[in-house]
C-alpha cells in the first residue's frame, strides 16, 4: 500500500512538472511601442491590467491633429504592432453603416422613414414594413440574429467552442430571405434593443437600392471620400488584408478570422486600422464626413444613453461621448468622441479582452468610471471551464479505478475522458483569470489515475457485463464522443 503511494506520488510529481511546461500562458501587453510614444506612454498608463492583452493599436484626435500608437505584438510570434495594423473591427461597422443611411438621406436617395420594402422590393413577410430610421438605431423589434435552419445555429454554437468563424455561409441571400420567415415583435419595436440583423438588413437594402454590393457601396459613399484606404470588408478569406493582427482569446488561444457577406453591415470581415478610424473620428466630430449626422442623437436607450443610426450618445458624470465598440471572436475594437472636447479617440486590441475603458481614460474620463463602462460578460463561464474541465477527468478517473466491479473497456473510457477533460479545460478555459498553475495540478491529479488505471489492467476482464455488446457499444460511442469533444475545440 505504500509502495502504491509512494508510485502516485512520484507519477503525480512528474506529470505536473509536465504540465507546468505545457500549462496555457495567457498573453500580456508586450513592450513593443512603434509611432507617438507620448501615446502610447498615455495608453499604457490607461491599461488597468495588461494580462490577457496582446497588442494595441491606438488613436487619439485634439484640435485636428491626428496621432497614432502601437503597444505590444499584433501576433504570438511578436511581430509589434503598428499605428498601420489592420484589426477586425466587428460592430463599429454598425456605426458606418448608420452613416450610409444619412448620407442617402442628404443625398435624397431614400428617406429615414422609408420602409424597407420599398427600399428593398425583394423582400417580402412582416418586416418589410419596418423604416429604415428603426433599423439603424436597433427599435425595428428584429431579433439579434436570424440564421434560420437548426444546422445554421449548430455551426454557431460548434464555431464559438472552436474559434472558428460562427457567419461562414451566411451571404445576402440568407438575409434576404430570413426577413421573409422573421416577424416583428411589436412590444419591442420602438424601443432600442441591440441588433446584429437588423443593421445587416439596411446595410444590404441601400446596397440594393443603390445597384450595388454592400462592400462596394461603402467603399463609394463614405471610405474613398475620406481617404480610409486601409480599411475593407473581406467576403472570404481571399480578402483578408496582408500584415494583419492575429486574434485570440485573452487566455491565449489563437482564433479564426470572421468573413462572410451576410452581417458585412453589422461587422463580420470589416478590418481597418487606428489611422483610419481616426480619419473617421475626426470628421465625424468636425461633421465633414459623409453621412457625420447618424452620430446625431435621436432616440433614449435609457437614462445615459441614447442613439442615432448606428452611434449611442453615453453621459459619464458630466460629459457626453458619442462611441461605438466592435467585438468579433478575438479582437476588440473602440472609437469615441467628445464634441464638447473636440476629442477622439480609437483603441483597437487583439484579443477579446474589452478595451473601452482604455478609450474612455484617453477621453479624461475618471478611471472608476471608465471601468464600469466596460461590457458585462459572464466572466464565470471561463472560470468554471478551467476548473472543471482540468479537474473532472482526474477524479472520474479515479472514482472509476477504484471501483469493485470494473473491466477494461470501462476502464479505457474513463482513461481518454481522463485525458480528454484535460485538453478541453486547457482550450476553452478562461486563464486569463484562473491561476494557469492549477492546470499542472490537475494533470497530475490525470496521472495519478492513469497509474492506477494501469496498475488493474492486468487483472481485469475486458468486458463485463451480462449483454458485452451494449457495453462495448456504451464505451465506443463515450469514446467517439470524446474525440469529437476535443477535436472541436483542438482543430
Amino acid at each position: 500500500m505504500r509502495r502504491t503511494t509512494v508510485t502516485a506520488l512520484v507519477v503525480a510529481l512528474i506529470a505536473g512538472l509536465v504540465g507546468v511546461a505545457l500549462m496555457p500562458r495567457a498573453p500580456r501587453l508586450g513592450t513593443q511601442t512603434s509611432g507617438d510614444r507620448d501615446l502610447a506612454a498615455a495608453a499604457r498608463s490607461a491599461v488597468p491590467d495588461p494580462s490577457g492583452h496582446r497588442g494595441l493599436a491606438v488613436a487619439l484626435v485634439e484640435n485636428g491633429r491626428i496621432r497614432t500608437a502601437g503597444l505590444g505584438h499584433r501576433d504570438p510570434a511578436g511581430r509589434p504592432v503598428e499605428p498601420g495594423t489592420p484589426f477586425e473591427i466587428g460592430s463599429v461597422t454598425k456605426a458606418l453603416t448608420g452613416m450610409l443611411l444619412a448620407d442617402q438621406a442628404a443625398a435624397g436617395v431614400v428617406g429615414p422613414d422609408d420602409r424597407l420594402g420599398a427600399t428593398w422590393p425583394e423582400v417580402t413577410g412582416p418586416a418589410r414594413d419596418v423604416t429604415l430610421a428603426e433599423l439603424a438605431s436597433h427599435r425595428a423589434g428584429l431579433p439579434r440574429l436570424a440564421l434560420g435552419s437548426p444546422l445554421a445555429w449548430a455551426r454557431v454554437l460548434l464555431s464559438n467552442l472552436s474559434g472558428g468563424n460562427p457567419y461562414a455561409g451566411q451571404d445576402v441571400d440568407t438575409i434576404r430571405s430570413a426577413t421573409e420567415r422573421v416577424s416583428t415583435d411589436d412590444d419591442e419595436r420602438g424601443e432600442v434593443h441591440y441588433s446584429n440583423f437588423g443593421p445587416s438588413v439596411l446595410g444590404h437594402a441601400l446596397a440594393a437600392k443603390a445597384g450595388l454590393a454592400y462592400p462596394e457601396l461603402l467603399h463609394d459613399r463614405l471610405l474613398r471620400p475620406l481617404g480610409m484606404t486601409a480599411t475593407s470588408v473581406a467576403t472570404r478569406a481571399d480578402d483578408l488584408p496582408a500584415e494583419r493582427a492575429h486574434g485570440s482569446r485573452a487566455a491565449g488561444r489563437l482564433l479564426d478570422p470572421w468573413t462572410g457577406a451576410g452581417y458585412a453591415p453589422a461587422g463580420t470581415g470589416a478590418w481597418s486600422t487606428a489611422e483610419d478610424l481616426a480619419r473617421l473620428a475626426a470628421a465625424t466630430l468636425a461633421g465633414t464626413a459623409p453621412g457625420a449626422d447618424a452620430a446625431t442623437a435621436r432616440f433614449r436607450e435609457d437614462g445615459d444613453t441614447r442613439i442615432g443610426y448606428g452611434w449611442f450618445t453615453t453621459r459619464h458624470g458630466d460629459r457626453e461621448v458619442v462611441w461605438h465598440n466592435g467585438a468579433t471572436s478575438g479582437f476588440r475594437s473602440y472609437v469615441g468622441f467628445e464634441r464638447a472636447t473636440g476629442r477622439a479617440v480609437v483603441v483597437l486590441g487583439n484579443t477579446d479582452k474589452g478595451v473601452e475603458p482604455i478609450g474612455l481614460r484617453l477621453l479624461g474620463v475618471p478611471q472608476e468610471e471608465a471601468e464600469a463602462a466596460a461590457p458585462v460578460v459572464p466572466v464565470w463561464i471561463g472560470i468554471g471551464l478551467a476548473v472543471a474541465f482540468t479537474f473532472l477527468g482526474g477524479l472520474s478517473l479515479l472514482g472509476t479505478a477504484r471501483r469493485r466491479e470494473l473491466d477494461r473497456v470501462t476502464l479505457l473510457a474513463a482513461t481518454v475522458w481522463g485525458v480528454a477533460y484535460l485538453a478541453l479545460g486547457h482550450r476553452m478555459g478562461d486563464w486569463s483569470v484562473v491561476p494557469a498553475w492549477l492546470w499542472p495540478v490537475g494533470a497530475g491529479l490525470s496521472a495519478v489515475g492513469i497509474a492506477q488505471a494501469a496498475a488493474r489492467w492486468r487483472a481485469l476482464p475486458t468486458v463485463d457485463a451480462k449483454v458485452p455488446w451494449r457495453r462495448v457499444l456504451s464505451v465506443a460511442s463515450s469514446l467517439v464522443a470524446a474525440a469529437l469533444a476535443v477535436a472541436a475545440v483542438v482543430a
